[in-house]
């Protein structure tokens, strides 16, 4: 019987490594697969940067005069090419670029995007002679996915965290909600970023006001904004968030645009600040009926005269704004923006939270 259960193990056990070399074997196929599918998207997005580089010059080249009247068709055209070619990311910047003609001062605008998408094609060109991680801002900023599971797999950062803001932007079919934090210990800024579909309710957070203690697991880049809550301890009683003064923010955004120059937007908790028409100003600033900013740069900080922010255009007069102040001090936070400031929430003296 011992030799009969034996010979049975052996007529089993060849079976049994041929299932496991089987494994090993698909297994590897898969792998093979998709490294074949990696590196064809790769020179299918080499490709289609390249072309975009061409097109670049040869609108460069013709002049924009007649963008208003021709552009849009070709940006569209332009658009689908970059998505065929695996490049959503930057097939979205190119979608964007009809807002731009609506402003006053479209050409400057306009080519301050061109230069920004030529600015990207050529780092992802060259992205083997960058760190590591703007060269992992450059991939995300081109539409290369980052899964969930591998950021939170990374390191976490415990805080506590405010609930600073919240801003929904439909984009096509899609509600895409931005809820800001900042974190009370680090002075971290953090974005958790949900998409729900037109119509149904987007994913449930804390509201502004409210602080939770948390882990935040960031999304790799050099300059990391965007963040998954990996676990949530509980909620805190903290009060209204510190600020930051309105002199410190130039420098602030500069840092941010050195780091990733394709930055469009980022949160600022403003302490002490006096709302006007147009603006954000210090206690240098000077607050009147009529507009209280000069002209804004790249970085949207105010040129002229006294430390003063300017609000964004599609803003138009805060009035809710300037009601909760009353002409006094508060803390505002506000969404910059190259072309100025979109504020989002304001605490009044008593430290009551108005979303804006």
């Amino acid at each position: 019987m011992t030799r009969g259960r034996s010979r049975d193990q052996a007529i089993e056990a060849p079976s049994a490594r041929t299932g496991a070399g089987d494994s090993a074997g698909e297994a590897a196929g898969r792998a093979a697969v998709r490294r074949g599918q990696a590196e064809q998207r790769e020179g299918r997005v080499a490709a289609g940067l390249s072309e975009l580089e061409r097109w670049l010059a040869d609108q460069i080249g013709q002049g924009i005069a007649q963008a208003r009247q021709t552009g849009p068709a070709g940006w569209d055209d332009l658009a689908r090419r970059l998505v065929d070619a695996q490049a959503p990311g930057v097939a979205g910047i190119v979608t964007r670029l009809p807002r731009v003609l609506g402003a006053e001062d479209w050409p400057g605008l306009l080519l301050g995007e061109y230069a920004l998408l030529h600015l990207l094609a050529v780092a992802h060109r060259r992205a083997d002679a960058l760190p590591g991680p703007l060269r992992q801002t450059v991939r995300t900023r081109v539409g290369f996915p980052v899964t969930r599971e591998s950021v939170l797999a990374g390191p976490v950062v415990r805080d506590h965290w405010d609930v600073v803001g919240c801003r929904d932007e439909e984009q096509e079919r899609l509600v895409a909600r931005r809820v800001w934090l900042a974190g009370r210990a680090t002075g971290r800024p953090a974005m958790v970023l949900s998409f729900s579909p037109v119509g149904q309710p987007p994913e449930s957070f804390p509201p502004p006001g409210t602080t939770i203690d948390a882990d935040l697991a960031f999304y790799p880049g050099a300059s990391p904004l965007r963040a998954l809550v990996a676990v949530r301890h509980g909620d805190v009683a903290a009060g209204p968030p510190p600020g930051t003064e309105i002199s410190r923010v130039p420098a602030l955004i500069a840092e941010v645009l050195a780091a990733d120059p394709w930055t469009d937007s980022w949160p600022l908790v403003l302490a002490g600040v006096v709302p006007c028409p147009d603006g954000l100003a210090d206690g240098a600033g000077v607050v009147s009926e009529g507009p209280c900013g000069g002209g804004a740069d790249r970085a949207g900080i105010d040129s002229g005269a006294g430390a003063v922010l300017p609000l964004h255009p599609a803003v138009g007069v805060p009035w809710r704004l300037l009601a909760v102040s009353g002409g006094r001090p508060v803390t505002v936070t506000a969404e910059w923006t190259p072309r100025g400031l979109l504020p989002l929430t304001v605490w009044d003296e008593e430290g009551e939270v108005v979303r804006l």
